[in-house]
């Protein structure tokens, strides 16, 4: 039994220019988009910030959600995004880095 997970993603620049993309392994793909090791259009328009992504259990599933994205007007893929990401953070800016325990952090008062 496959138990990977598909991810269909929109990359977008700080000037909201998007991309959107499928992937198996999101994480790494985010890696490769900030570290701009494909030359083409993320690299050229620094499309870097993970802000809208769905996750399917076949490939077959997030490419067909990909193709369905990929041919909406402009207006559509904003509402999506701004559905469910209203400030347009990066989705991905913590991953990989390490986690501080509650009871790692100071104590206010001691900060």
């Amino acid at each position: 039994m496959d138990e990977r997970e598909y991810s269909t993603y929109i990359v977008a620049s700080r000037t909201r220019v998007l991309y959107i993309g499928v992937t198996g392994n999101l994480g790494a793909r985010m890696r490769q988009h900030r570290e701009k090791r494909f030359p083409g259009f993320t690299a050229d328009y620094n499309c870097n910030r993970l802000v809208y992504f769905e996750r399917y259990s076949t490939p077959g599933a997030a490419i067909a959600r990909e193709k369905q994205l990929k041919g909406w007007r402009r207006a559509k893929k904003l509402a999506l995004i701004e559905r469910m990401n209203p400030t347009w953070i990066d989705l991905s800016e913590e991953w990989g880095k390490p986690v501080r325990l509650y009871s790692e952090l100071p104590e206010k008062g001691n900060a």
